[in-house]
């Protein structure tokens, strides 16, 4: 079995958007942001979810 690529960290997506972690946090209490999961008690992003979900970012920004 192939495991996927790892999964990123709150800070690893934080500075990946260029964005601070706090808004990651705010968009996860609003269900804005890429989709997101506990791992125990760390919130965990697969890179899949937040390409998928940049790419709808990109496609309402050219409505």
């Amino acid at each position: 079995m192939e495991l996927p690529d790892r999964l990123l960290t709150v800070q690893d997506l934080a500075e990946y958007l260029g964005v601070p972690a706090t808004t990651l946090y705010q968009w996860r209490y609003r269900r804005e942001g890429p989709r997101g999961f506990r791992v125990g008690r760390h919130i965990r992003y697969q890179r899949t979810d937040v390409a998928e979900w940049i790419e709808h970012q990109i496609e309402n920004a050219n409505q």
